[in-house]
């Protein structure tokens, strides 16, 4: 029986994503820091050929349950397969991606299985022998280091916490787990996905570079008028040149409840800050923004930090950002659209 047990999933193409790679590194190093073995659970379709792609990884023993059932995200179905595999490999420490799939069903399964379960961990550690998690709670603002005595402990981890595993594939010998799903458990269906056009969608997690946009782009510009169409434009064109995910401040996604003409590809899904999302991109650049906590507390992950601004006094330039460049955005951006070709 394998001390720890790392569940994942496959993706629609039945391959693995960066954050169950990044799981699979974080389940190696903590099974180093407590002396003992783990084991690797699958679900969805495509499973056992799934495993024999991490079968270097040093996982004891596979698991898959790979049904039709699972081919697709349906919380009934992906609660009873987990369950099962949590209850087939009898580990105390259960670790998953905390992807949207798990962060739905994992839960559930932990109560079915009798276990206890924590979300968004962002680090482990072993003291003595014991087991410590760290995560985040108020935005962020508070780091809680936190333990349980009661086993199995299951544990959602964060993705960025660790580089992606990288190791041999082989044949991973996986055994089949078998699990019965009543027609109730799949009534609920997939008809089809619609997914937007690549450069309509602006919310980009793994993207290098963070663009947040300011209200200051709908405000009046030095001539006395608004130019929001040629904003849109600027934007618009360096998220699809650069390839860099959009973020917002509160205060011009807020413009839209306000009945003022704003960036219409803007919601608050975009916003940055104490009120909204808390990104980790290896570089971030502010522009028209102001750098107020509130934001710039959003920013707390992003490894280089600059801004434009017209104001050589804002927030930016009170030690929030690495380099400020006291500049017209639009010009800026306008120039930089130009130079990407």
């Amino acid at each position: 029986m394998a001390d720890i047990l790392l569940v994942l999933h496959t993706g629609s193409d039945g391959s693995f994503s960066k954050g169950a790679l990044e799981s699979i590194a974080t389940t190696v190093d903590l099974s180093s820091k407590l002396g003992g073995s783990f084991a690797v659970g699958v679900i969805g379709a495509g499973a056992g050929a799934a495993a024999d792609t991490i079968a270097g990884c040093g996982a004891e023993k596979f698991y898959v349950v790979e049904d039709e059932a699972v081919a697709a995200p349906r919380y009934s179905s992906d609660v009873k397969a987990a369950t099962a595999l949590i209850q087939k490999a009898g580990a105390q420490i259960v670790l998953a991606p905390g992807s949207s799939r798990f962060a739905r069903c994992m839960p559930g399964a932990a109560y079915r299985a009798g276990a206890q379960i924590d979300t968004h961990i962002v680090a482990l550690a072993v003291e003595a022998g014991v087991l410590k998690a760290q995560r985040w709670y108020y935005r962020q603002r508070i780091l809680t280091t936190l333990s349980r005595a009661a086993r199995p402990w299951v544990l959602l981890i964060e993705g960025g916490i660790q580089p992606a595993w990288q190791g041999a594939a082989g044949v991973a010998d996986a055994e089949s787990v078998a699990v019965e799903f009543t027609d109730a458990e799949l009534r609920t269906t997939i008809k089809g996905i619609e997914s937007p056009a690549t450069d309509a969608q602006t919310i980009r997690p793994d993207a290098a570079l963070l663009f947040v946009a300011g209200a200051g782009w709908t405000k009046k510009q030095a001539d006395g008028a608004y130019h929001i169409r040629d904003a849109s434009n600027l934007i618009q064109g360096f998220l699809k040149k650069a390839g860099a995910s959009l973020g917002s401040s509160k205060s011009l996604v807020d413009l839209q409840s306000d009945g003022q003409e704003t960036l219409s590809f803007m919601s608050h899904m975009n916003q940055v800050g104490q009120t909204g999302t808390t990104p980790r991109h290896a570089k971030g650049l502010s522009t028209c923004c102001h750098g107020e906590e509130p934001h710039a507390v959003g920013w707390r992950f992003i490894n280089e930090r600059r801004a434009i601004n017209m104001d050589a006094n804002c927030g930016w330039a009170q030690g929030k950002a690495d380099v400020v460049y006291i500049a017209n955005a639009f010009e800026v951006i306008a120039k930089v659209n130009e130079l990407l070709g």
